[in-house]
């Protein structure tokens, strides 16, 4: 007999709210065929975000071509396939993001290994369309890996992101198992090829806790995100999103986060938010004000 799942810490439940407006913008995105990491991750922050008319774009599709343990994406190869990029959805996220007078916009991406460039050129199009109809709005673009394509990473870099990020999501030793088709140095020359092609850029990353870590090797990642010269850290605990996922292996008290935010800070990151529901794109706004020299998270 299996043994049940530990129960969830107060401190990573959340009381869903606002639940009128939450479905207003789903109806939006569906009519638009607009999907959201939001949902896709099934994320604890959604009903908060979404009822302050908030969101972070997902395009090329929902389904991946990888299949991360950590990740509820749905529709993994082989079967079925994921579609051709729609050359509709950069303008449909653009009139979205104005629609819904965002003044920081992050957009992101399931895997395409399937295409030439990882889609590459879908991204960097919707940051174009995004600056065209929102101007003053700073963007973020939470790109793939694109297998280590310098190529790719520039075609978006050269849009004109204010950040971008790519997610380191767990420490090395757990890459075989939480990351199974991604390469830890591969993600971290991601990274500092992205400082180094755009220097004036923000670079962020993010790292979950709680897949198996062993003392130490959080803050061996986070030196190793300062070697890549990554200016925004975020952290956030891991939860189980689907059955078929990896379990939690430990549930992390918030002062731990704490600890984790001060030992980053002192390594010399511009911004680290750090907590049990932290997630990449979550309140995006207001870290980067903390990076840029405003107010901290």
């Amino acid at each position: 007999m299996s043994a049940a799942p530990p129960r969830l810490p107060l401190w990573v439940r959340k009381p869903q709210r606002a639940v009128g407006a939450v479905h207003a913008l789903k109806r939006e995105l569906r009519r638009l065929r607009l999907h959201t990491v939001c949902e896709s991750a099934r994320c604890p922050n959604l009903h908060e975000c979404f009822s302050r008319g908030t969101a972070t774009f997902l395009i090329l599709g929902d389904r991946c071509t990888r299949a991360c343990g950590f990740c509820a994406a749905a529709g993994r190869l082989p079967e079925p396939r994921p579609a051709a990029p729609d050359p509709a959805e950069p303008a449909a996220v653009a009139r979205l993001a104005a629609a819904l007078g965002l003044r920081h916009v992050v957009v992101t991406s399931v895997t395409r290994d399937d295409l030439p460039d990882g889609g590459a050129a879908q991204f960097a199009e919707t940051v174009r369309q995004l600056r065209a109809l929102l101007p003053r709005a700073r963007l973020e673009a939470l790109a793939p890996d694109f297998q280590g394509d310098a190529a790719a990473i520039a075609t978006i870099l050269d849009a004109r992101p204010d950040v971008f990020g790519h997610n380191l999501e767990t420490v090395a030793r757990l890459y075989g198992q939480v990351r199974p088709q991604a390469r830890y140095r591969r993600s971290l020359e991601v990274l500092a090829f992205a400082k180094r092609r755009a220097p004036a850029v923000l670079t962020k990353s993010g790292l979950m806790a709680g897949l198996g870590e062993q003392p130490g090797e959080i803050e061996a990642a986070l030196h190793d995100l300062r070697a890549a010269d990554v200016d925004i850290l975020t952290l956030g605990q891991y939860l189980q999103p689907a059955r078929h996922n990896l379990s939690v292996a430990a549930f992390h008290p918030p002062a731990q986060f704490d600890a984790w935010r001060h030992y980053g800070m002192s390594l010399g990151f511009k911004a680290v938010f750090s907590g049990p529901l932290v997630r990449s794109s979550y309140l995006a706004e207001a870290v980067w004000k903390q990076a840029a020299g405003g107010t901290s998270c």
